[in-house]
């Protein structure tokens, strides 16, 4: 998926600890540059998406409701409550050493239009934290039952952290044709989105659990 204009990143981020200096590459088809975040955070930053770079997610999660923007926290730790704590709050979880500055990049974009992209460890993790919980039994299949076979196989997909054009390519369908099955998948489980459907398909919101 190419952006339409590149894009333009706030990074919050203790003084000499990130860890990509040299990202976004000239070359990058996604992002054109990245600016300090003054903190705390504040509601008029000119940037797509904010990156917070934190040993301790749960103060990421705290500084959320202060942006609108898109968030995306990055952090050393695989602590399963902390990574479901911050998918929760509706920001995107990359574990340090567990990405690429391309995956990095695809994130920023998949913000943009309200992907909640996790790193394949964060993506364990909040399986994991999901499985703990109680699953509704019969409400739980219940709501399964509402999606067809194709809507299914993409919930699957979209709970491993894939983005529409990824569960394209997986299952030889268009983008377009996916979008479309998200938002059907969306009405059906009466979500607003992504994350509220993932938590939802793996049982871990209240809905299910009735």
């Amino acid at each position: 998926m190419r952006a339409s204009r590149k894009l333009t990143v706030a990074l919050a981020c203790p003084e000499d600890a990130w860890p990509h200096p040299d990202w976004p590459a000239p070359d990058d088809p996604y992002v054109e540059c990245v600016t300090t975040l003054r903190e705390p955070l504040g509601s008029g930053e000119a940037a797509d998406v904010v990156i917070l770079y934190r040993e301790d997610p749960s103060a990421a999660v705290r500084q959320l409701p202060a942006t609108d923007t898109p968030v995306i926290v990055i952090s050393p730790c695989r602590d399963t409550e902390a990574i479901v704590e911050v998918f929760r709050a509706g920001a995107g979880y990359l574990v340090e050493g567990d990405y690429c500055t391309c995956m990095l990049s695809s994130a920023v974009v998949g913000a943009t239009v309200g992907h909640t992209y996790l790193s394949p460890v964060a993506c364990a993790a909040l399986r994991e934290g999901a499985g703990q919980l109680p699953t509704g039994g019969e409400a739980m299949e219940r709501l399964r039952e509402l999606l067809s076979p194709r809507e299914r196989q993409i919930m699957e997909l979209l709970s491993t952290g894939l983005s529409a054009p990824e569960m394209g390519l997986r299952l030889q369908l268009s983008e377009k044709t996916v979008r479309n099955n998200l938002s059907n998948i969306y009405a059906k489980l009466e979500v607003r989105g992504s994350t509220e459907a993932v938590l939802t398909w793996l049982g871990a919101t209240s809905a299910v659990q009735a």
